[in-house]
């Protein structure tokens, strides 16, 4: 069963620096139908002005992690982390007792465009975490390459919590399948581009929730680029 969200149903915040579509309810939007979906509480498309970003400010027990879509996005944190997060980076903050940070856009001549994603943990106080990998455009070509994962298999971030993430890419006749898990929901993320899932069509922005589906193909894309997520099978997130 496919749950669909189109992209121009999310929250919008523009700060004049910073352009944000949520896909649940964040900040100053709410709304009751999109609180989160499994695991899965936070997706923000974020745009961020030259010289731009977000000050240091404080996080605790949330699985946080950025996926750079353009451009270059500077990391700070108070665990003495410092980094620039560029596309094809995954960037994962589990900031469990708590962790503060900044990130900023890196350039000061061009924009950079990101997803930030959190993700709720299996158990709360754990001791925090960074952790940052690339993942090339070779690996995630016309395939799912799998990004997150709880035990950091086939050299994945291992994320605090029972989910699965993986990035894909495509294009033209590239295709690929995706098995479920028996009694496991699905969330789809459009980060760009158009793509068929299971013969829908889906444009940017788009998501879909996803339950009681075995296989998930994705299909006749055009430059597009794709976020999967394994889930438990709960409808809403709950903190530990």
């Amino acid at each position: 069963m496919f749950d669909v969200t189109q992209a121009n149903t999310r929250g919008l915040a523009n700060h004049g620096w910073l352009s944000s579509r949520h896909t649940f309810s964040f900040g100053h939007y709410y709304n009751p139908n999109q609180v989160g979906f499994s695991d899965l509480r936070v997706i923000n498309d974020d745009r961020v002005a030259p010289g731009q970003g977000f000050g240091k400010h404080p996080h605790n027990d949330m699985e946080i992690f950025s996926y750079v879509l353009e451009g270059a996005l500077a990391h700070k944190d108070s665990m003495g982390t410092g980094s620039v997060i560029l596309p094809g980076d995954v960037q994962l903050m589990s900031a469990g007792t708590g962790v503060a940070h900044s990130e900023f856009n890196d350039s000061q001549s061009e924009g950079v465009h990101f997803l930030q994603i959190w993700i709720v943990p299996a158990q709360r106080g754990t001791q925090p975490r960074y952790q940052q990998r690339n993942f090339s455009t070779e690996e995630k070509r016309g395939r799912l390459r799998l990004v997150l994962s709880p035990d950091g298999a086939e050299d994945s971030l291992q994320i605090g919590q029972d989910a699965r993430v993986y990035a894909g890419l495509f294009d033209g006749a590239e295709t690929a399948t995706l098995s479920l898990p028996p009694q496991r929901y699905a969330y789809v993320h459009v980060a760009r581009g158009t793509v068929s899932l299971n013969g829908q069509v889906l444009h940017e922005g788009d998501g879909v929730r996803i339950r009681q589906e075995e296989q998930l193909v994705f299909s006749d894309g055009q430059d597009a680029e794709v976020l999967v997520f394994d889930l438990r099978p709960h409808e809403l997130p709950q903190m530990p």
